[in-house]
């Protein structure tokens, strides 16, 4: 039996996954990505010996949840992997356990229909038999250095050794060209124009409110109240309804990260995070909302407190 823990590859999605879940039924298995494995028909019967010694020594493999969970699969079942449509060169596996893909953002939309296959298996499998260099030869190679900032000096060094050779690094440029780099400063264009508009539609109704309060404010200045006063009361209440706004537009956020990433990942089945409230949000969120609204409430006031007395009063 091999060890589960040994190093994993991925299959591509040329490899075929035929079912031949125990006891064997006489038909041929459901194909996976649009491949499927011939097998010849079995009757169902009791298994002899060597069969089940035989199923001892099959070599083990990971299928991901989905996979598993679409074909009806379980551990211990026997599945055939082929590299062709036509099933030939086909290979018996157990499955060991299953496993959750890791989210990728860029593929969230597609089902992942995946296997992963101790190293000389996968070799195997794949390897051509017309070509003795074919299991020494890869197409992808991932390095981890010890010291990351030589990546640079060894991405020119490997490129230089042969024509053809990309080197790319795994991790976000630091220079934000990236596809997420854009789409971050894309959220940003669309966070200051919204707040820009939102700011505006504030100060509307703020001053619509002093406009309705006139008569008020007129009769404080008739009584000798001072607009300094005035203007002090206003910056109090602003800030009160600005911080209650902004702490209650943060609740709502909170409330609604659950249901949105609830959605999203039931409608395409992946453990991906699509919204996530972090405390550097929130507290931006307040520290852009709170001077915003007591803006908005002083410059209203203060263009209500600079008409003469009279005015205000006069009907």
């Amino acid at each position: 039996m091999r060890n589960p823990s040994r190093a994993l590859a991925t299959t591509g999605l040329g490899v075929a996954v035929a079912v031949l879940a125990w006891p064997l039924l006489a038909r041929p298995p459901r194909a996976v990505n649009d491949a499927v494995a011939a097998t010849a028909p079995v009757r169902q019967e009791r298994p002899s010996a060597s069969l089940v010694e035989t199923e001892a020594v099959l070599p083990e493999l990971l299928l991901s949840r989905q996979l598993m969970e679409q074909e009806g699969l379980r551990p211990g079942d026997v599945v055939t992997l082929a590299t062709t449509p036509a099933g030939t060169d086909r290979t018996q596996f157990r499955i060991a356990d299953r496993y959750e893909p890791t989210p990728d953002p860029t593929h969230f939309t597609s089902k992942r229909l995946e296997a992963r296959l101790h190293l000389p298996d996968l070799q195997k499998l794949v390897a051509d038999p017309d070509d003795p260099q074919a299991s020494e030869a890869v197409s992808v190679l991932n390095v981890a250095l010890d010291r990351p900032e030589n990546a640079e000096a060894l991405q020119t060094a490997v490129t230089a050794r042969m024509l053809g050779l990309s080197v790319r690094p795994t991790s976000r440029p630091s220079d934000g060209t990236d596809l997420f780099g854009v789409l971050d400063r894309f959220h940003q264009a669309i966070a200051v124009v919204t707040v820009v508009g939102s700011t505006a539609f504030l100060l509307a109704l703020m001053m619509m409110r002093a406009e309705e309060r006139r008569e008020i404010v007129g009769s404080l200045r008739l009584i000798g109240i001072s607009s300094r006063t005035i203007l002090g009361e206003v910056f109090f209440e602003g800030l009160l309804i600005a911080l209650g706004g902004a702490l209650f537009g943060v609740g709502l956020a909170s409330a609604a990260q659950g249901l949105v990433n609830r959605f999203f990942q039931w409608q395409y089945d992946t453990p991906l995070v699509f919204m996530r409230i972090t405390q550097s949000i929130a507290w931006r969120s307040v520290v852009f909302a709170v001077p915003l609204g007591v803006f908005a409430g002083l410059a209203a006031s203060w263009t209500l407190l600079r008409r003469h007395v009279g005015s205000l009063v006069r009907r």
